[in-house]
């Protein structure tokens, strides 16, 4: 079964957070520009803070990780779910985990610089990926029990079959008539 909420999930936040870490390496006002995207409007002449390389590329790299583990479960999702139900499960949960890690790390830094604002934005951002996590898992339960009922009817087929072979064989070793609904053999 096609997980197809999980891959589209996925790459949506793995194109979210590539684009913020390529807005955040816009070294003048990048993490101003970035924080924008997300909705908050603040002047990079006011925090220039922002600009400093030792803030920039950190928090490109982490952005842009995050967006890796995006896309890495996207095409896990995509290239083994028929195979494996369970397919990029683990890469989709470490992805969300670093994805809420990042924000709260954002919260912090941004309330340690002063920013007005800063956690209703987060508390957006964060409400979304668990949205979109609790909607990942949901789908990807629910396949796997589709799958099990399917193995389950499967098994219980096998045991009828291997049940009315058994009376069969019983009945002709001993002689006895089978009996058949359908009146012949």
């Amino acid at each position: 079964m096609r997980h197809v909420l999980s891959s589209v999930l996925a790459l949506h936040w793995a194109v979210v957070f590539a684009l913020l870490a390529y807005i955040c390496m816009d070294g003048s006002r990048g993490i101003a520009t970035a924080l924008g995207v997300l909705g908050l409007s603040i002047e990079g002449s006011r925090y220039p803070e922002f600009e400093n390389i030792a803030v920039v590329a950190p928090l490109s790299i982490a952005l842009l990780t995050v967006a890796v583990l995006f896309c890495w479960t996207f095409v896990e999702t995509l290239l083994n779910a028929a195979a494996r139900p369970d397919a990029g499960e683990s890469v989709a949960r470490i992805a969300f985990i670093c994805a809420s890690f990042l924000l709260s790390l954002i919260l912090i830094g941004g309330v340690a610089q002063g920013i007005d604002g800063l956690f209703m934005i987060v508390a957006i951002q964060m409400t979304a990926l668990l949205a979109s996590y609790v909607a990942v898992l949901t789908e990807r339960r629910f396949a796997f029990a589709a799958m099990n009922l399917h193995e389950g009817d499967v098994r219980a087929a096998s045991r009828m079959a291997m049940g009315a072979a058994h009376s069969s064989l019983l009945s002709r070793i001993s002689g006895r008539p089978e009996n058949n609904p359908g009146g012949g053999r």
